[in-house]
């Protein structure tokens, strides 16, 4: 992917939730992980600038696994060996979260939202986006986009391995949307019947603290595979 800041001159509007988030027309910008001048104005803040972990923690401790780092090109990336999940310091309820990543080959990870601090992993409460190279040959619920195991992508839009992705996490009050290099990819609401009676038959019944988090963490999943991201924004959605 080139260094841009994609997405789209449209308006998003939530039925019901009222909030509207604009993601703004395809444009230059002079360096990843920064920020436009109509971004800041618009409300975004950096999760990651490129030199700095100082917005992330570990989950259920103070400090981030010394595994994540910068890597050479200025990415954040976990020691697929060694590292645990990188959770953000803050909390977010809803929000709108853009973010770059690439994967290595049959690699797996994930990014969760609504974590809250219990269980022991955080996948057990955390809703997941799911990251995957496709070619791992996961079923349709398990590929990249998806709302892990529960609701399958509406295509297969990923950039060939070692490439770019850039995917877009809007979660409005209980209502989200999945996005990835350009196409919506996936929408649900969480508590709906339908995402209940989808939790019911899945592994997730098993932790009644899933998805009952109302507000949380954000957290990036290390599974054992390499996985960077670069340009993690965030708007705080009122």
């Amino acid at each position: 992917m080139k260094t841009l800041a994609l997405g789209f001159a449209v308006a998003i509007l939530f039925a019901g939730g009222g909030a509207t988030t604009a993601f703004a027309a395809e444009t230059p910008m002079a360096a990843p992980n920064t920020l436009t001048a109509a971004e800041k104005a618009a409300g975004w803040t950096l999760l990651f600038d490129g030199k700095s972990t100082a917005n992330f923690k570990g989950f259920k401790t103070p400090a981030i696994d010394a595994g994540w780092h910068v890597d050479a090109e200025g990415a954040l990336a976990p020691n697929p060996k060694t590292s645990k999940d990188a959770v953000t310091k803050a909390k977010y309820e809803s929000f709108d979260l853009t973010f770059d990543w690439k994967i290595s080959r049959h690699g797996n990870s994930g990014v969760m939202f609504h974590v809250i601090d219990v269980g022991d992993e955080t996948y057990e409460s955390g809703p997941e986006y799911q990251l995957l190279d496709n070619s791992r040959g996961e079923p349709p619920l398990e590929r990249a986009g998806s709302l892990f195991a529960l609701i399958a992508p509406a295509k297969d839009v990923t950039a060939p391995v070692g490439q770019w992705n850039h995917s877009r996490l809007l979660v409005d009050h209980g209502k989200v949307q999945h996005w990835m290099n350009g196409v919506k990819v996936a929408e649900y609401e969480i508590g709906s019947p339908d995402f209940k009676a989808r939790v019911a038959k899945s592994k997730f019944i098993q932790w009644p603290q899933f998805a009952t988090g109302k507000t949380g963490y954000i957290a990036l999943q290390n599974h054992g595979d390499a996985v960077a991201f670069q340009n993690l924004k965030i708007k705080v959605l009122k």
